[in-house]
This record gives C-alpha cells, structure tokens and sequence, in this order.
C-alpha cells in the first residue's frame, strides 16, 4: 500500500528573524537576517512528511486573502496537498519568531487559532481518510481534529498526536489517539503526576516526551502492562546548533512519516528523533531539506 499522511492542525504565516540577543522593554534591536514562510506544527510536520517522499495532505483552514496566498503557495511548493475547511475570506494566524544567534534558541509569539469558528461540519462532510496509512493532529482546530480521530479509528489507521501543550477538550481527542508525542513543556491542566502515565490513561496506546535534545522519554503499553524506555538522540555540539525552531515539529513529521510507511511506533519515534537532531544544524524548520 502506497504511504499516505494526512495532518490536521494549525498552518500560520512565519516572520522569522535572527538576532544577537532578545530585546528588553522599550528596546530595539537590528536583526541579521529575515525571513517570511508558512510554520505552524501540522504545517511543518505536514512538509517535513512530503519532504521524505511520503505522499501528504493538509487539512487547515486557511480562507482567501493575501496572507493566505502565501501560505498556501508555500505549502505547495513543498508538496504539501491543501484541503482547506474555512469557506470565504480568512486570514491564517501571523507568527513572529526571534531565534537568537549563536544558540538557536527562539522565541515565539502568536494567536494560533483562536478566533477561527468551529470546523468540525467542513471536515465531517470531505472523505480526506480515504487511503490513508497514518493521521497526525495537533490539537487545534479540535473540532475537525477529533472528528477526522475517530473516523481514523474505525477504519483502523495510527492516529498521532503532536502535544505541543494541553488544550482544553484535548481529552475528548486523546481518546481516538493511538501515539501521542509530547514537548518537554507539555503539563496537564493540574500540573500533577506522571505526565506520561496520566496521558496514557486517556487513551494513547504509546506516549512519548521529548526533552530538547536530552533523552526521550516512551511508554509504550501491551498486553502484559506498560513498559517504559529512553530514546537517546544523536549528540550535537552546542557550537553546531544554528536554530531549534521546528525541531519538534519535524519530530512528528518524521515519526508519523514513518508511521505512515508501516514501521512500529518505536522504529517510527527512533526515524524522528534522528532526523530533528540533524534540523538543528540548519536554519528554519525545512533547512535540513536542502
């Protein structure tokens, strides 16, 4: 069966810039470089997929104006198929992002997809599951999200979930979540526990916690209970880091890739992992493309 990768999640329009360091209040800094594409988690996870050959739709809300032009443009000259569920004009959320020079660190600020009406109709009535081998949602958009899950789990297709950080209604979608893989920052709404065990008790069969470029953390369970592993990524030298920006993003991207191609979620975690250490090294989410 030929891969097939459907996302579902945020697409925004990225200004990226690189700085010396962050400004303080009431300062102005003068950065070193510019740069303005599509990001947003599914967007990026849905080019990182197309970018290691696995056939990849979108499923984001984008609507018609300029804003959205670009992204869409952008989406697809990355290989990315676009199915859009916002009817009329729209324009997608506008990140800033300020990596800082000389350890690639970034800061980020952005509405996401607050605003945006409930999608779930739109994506109730298009048959964008047909043939696919893997689903990765990120929590936004919840509607479409959760309704695209639970398709995905009659037809008996690996749902992930990119959990940047929790989201309200994020229970009622871990439910129809067979992988879920976590950021370092992911906290449930009370802050209490064991992260990875609290989350798995709502649904996920597998959850992982990524750390930076420290050791991943996995529990995966079975029939004789859970087990828990440590995912350790390959070394990369500070003075090697140029940008983390969408280091994770290309974590999901490349594990739900390589879900989509019919590999077991730990050979799946392992394939991500390698491949967003060796983003670091390049600038922007897609640098390591080239």
């Amino acid at each position: 069966m030929t891969a097939l990768l459907v996302c579902c999640g945020l697409a925004t329009l990225d200004v990226v810039q690189v700085v010396d360091r962050l400004p303080a209040a009431d300062e102005k800094v003068v950065a070193r470089s510019l740069d303005v594409t599509f990001g947003g988690p599914a967007a990026n996870a849905a080019a990182t997929a197309a970018a290691l050959g696995v056939r990849t739709v979108l499923v984001t809300a984008l609507g018609q104006g300029p804003v959205a032009d670009l992204v869409r443009h952008g989406l697809g000259a990355a290989g990315v198929e676009v199915v859009d569920l916002l009817d009329g004009p729209g324009t997608p959320a506008v990140s800033t992002v300020l990596v800082t020079r000389g350890t690639g660190e970034r800061a980020v600020v952005s509405v996401n997809a607050v605003g945006v009406r409930d999608l779930s109709g739109p994506a109730r009535r298009l048959d964008v599951l047909e043939g696919a081998t893997a689903l990765l949602v990120d929590g936004h958009h919840l509607g479409a999200a959760q309704e695209l899950a639970a398709d995905a789990s009659v037809r008996g297709v690996p749902v992930l979930l990119d959990g940047g950080s929790w989201k309200p209604g994020l229970e009622g979608l871990l439910a129809h979540v067979d992988h879920a893989v976590l950021s370092a920052d992911f906290r449930l709404p009370d802050g209490g526990g064991d992260v990875l065990r609290r989350v798995a008790d709502l649904g996920p069969r597998s959850v992982a916690q990524s750390a930076g470029g420290g050791p991943v953390r996995i529990l995966v369970g079975g029939p004789e209970g859970r087990h828990e592993s440590v995912l350790r990524p390959p070394v990369v030298p500070a003075e090697e880091v140029v940008d983390t920006l969408g280091a994770g993003d290309v974590l999901h991207g490349a594990t739900a890739a390589s879900l989509a191609a019919g590999h077991d979620v730990l050979t799946a975690l392992a394939d991500g992992v390698a491949r967003a250490s060796e983003s670091v090294r390049h600038p922007g989410a897609l640098g390591w493309v080239s």
